[in-house]
């Protein structure tokens, strides 16, 4: 498969929308999947230095 442009390229004859729209969708997903559980982990190691600090406070 060739295209004649650049344009006709991102346009995918006619399908652009959709096919481009499926790579997005792709890409936040995985950017998801990559970024949750970096967020879980330092928001339980934050909730575990506050315990541990009330605890140590008593």
């Amino acid at each position: 498969m060739s295209f004649a442009s650049f344009s006709d390229f991102l346009a995918m004859g006619h399908h652009g929308l959709y096919v481009w729209a499926a790579y997005g969708i792709c890409l936040a997903v995985l950017a998801l999947n990559v970024a949750a559980p970096i967020l879980a982990r330092k928001r339980y190691l934050q909730q575990e230095a506050r315990r541990l600090r009330r605890e140590t406070e008593k």
